[in-house]
This record gives structure tokens, sequence and C-alpha cells, in this order.
């Protein structure tokens, strides 16, 4: 059985039992330390996140961070080189402890949390809410609300960047990970936020898959 297919298997499993996010730290766990069986651990940033951090603005020294379902580590530590002050999170704990394993020295944060339910002290908190290809593995009913989540935890000023695949009206949903319409994404601009770009384009991946990458700003009173 593939990585990926391991992955289908575990998370039908945890959706039939009604939790949306449980099996990832069993991934975690089976993986053992065996990052390969991870199909996403590449162990090294996203290189749409390298790109975005080389444009005019991306970089805030200083700025409070937060990166969502961080894996093993990787985009956490390239933001926290950038200069942000950065706290990164992932449900899985085993994911957490390979982190800091991987990073012993790191100025990174690192805590377990699920962002469908996090922290009350993070509310409001950040200046650059970083979103990566967590969206896409969860089911559509649990979309909605992440993307609630994922807004309430900006500071005003503070700017939302989301990276997911992307389809169009018509194309097949096919399966985990899930491509998203771009009108799903319209739910952060719904939440108070500014749309300040958006792309879609092809990876490079073998066979290119289509990405969007979003940032969105708050503007204004509140984080709301």
């Amino acid at each position: 059985m593939s990585g990926r297919d391991e992955v289908r298997r575990l998370a039908a499993e945890s959706l039939a039992r009604g939790d949306a996010t449980g099996w990832f730290e069993e991934l975690y766990r089976r993986a053992g330390g065996s990052f390969e069986r991870i199909p996403w651990a590449d162990l090294a940033p996203n290189p749409v996140l390298v790109e975005w951090l080389g444009t005019p603005g991306a970089r805030r020294g200083g700025r409070a961070c937060l990166v969502v379902g961080c894996g093993l580590g990787d985009d956490a530590e390239c933001l926290a080189a950038a200069g942000f002050s950065v706290l990164a999170f992932d449900v899985s704990a085993t994911a957490i402890r390979a982190c800091r394993s991987r990073f012993p020295d790191s100025r990174v944060e690192y805590a377990v949390a699920d962002l469908l339910a996090p922290p009350a002290g993070w509310s409001g908190r950040f200046d650059l809410v970083f979103e990566s290809y967590t969206l896409q593995v969860l089911p559509p009913g649990e979309r909605r609300a992440a993307i609630r989540s994922l807004t309430s935890l900006l500071c005003p000023g503070g700017r939302l960047l989301l990276l997911c695949r992307g389809r169009d009206p018509g194309d097949p949903v096919g399966e985990l990970p899930w491509p998203l319409l771009r009108e799903e994404l319209d739910a952060a601009r719904e939440d108070g936020l500014e749309e300040l770009s958006f792309e879609s384009f092809l990876d490079a991946e073998s066979p290119p898959v289509r990405r969007f990458r979003a940032l969105y700003e708050r503007r204004g009173g509140g984080a709301g």
C-alpha cells in the first residue's frame, strides 16, 4: 500500500468515527520516524512559500506568525529564518515531537493544537497566519469552520497566506487530498478579510497539480 493510499484509508476510518483530524496522529505514529511514509513530508520548505517570501513586503521582521498544521517543521523554520516570531502547531503530538527533535536549537515555539478548536488565547494575536494544505484534507463540512478559525487568529492588519489544491467548477472532486473551489476560499472575505492577491497555477510535480495561493488582510478594528 502506497503512503497516499494509507492516508486515505486512515482518514476514511477516522471520518467514519466522526473525527475529522484524529488520523493525523495515527499516521505519524505508524511512520515511526520513517518520514518517507508521510506523503507531504519533503523535509524542505514549501517552494511556493519560499517564492512568496521573496516578494516585496512579505518579510516583516519580528512579527508574530502562526504556522497551521506544521507537520515536520520545515515551513516554520523557514519563516523564523525570514525574521518572524513563529508559533507552529499540529494536531499530531508525534509530529510536534519530531519537530523538536529535528530542530533542537530552534527559535520556533512548537505546540499541539487543533485548528477546529484553537486555544482561546490565540484569538486576534497574529500578524501572519500561514496555512498550507490543511483545508484540502478536511471534508467540506469542516472547511468553513476551519476558515473561520483561521480568520479569527489575525490581529488588525494581519495577513492570511493560504495554499491549497484547486479546481474549477465542473472538475471532479477526486480523492483526498480534495481540491478546493475558489468560492470556498471566499469565506475568508465573508469573515471580514480583504483579498490582496489570488493565483491559480500548475506546480512542478509530475503530473502537474493545480494550486491556489491566496493572500488576505484584516483591515480596520477587531479580529471578528
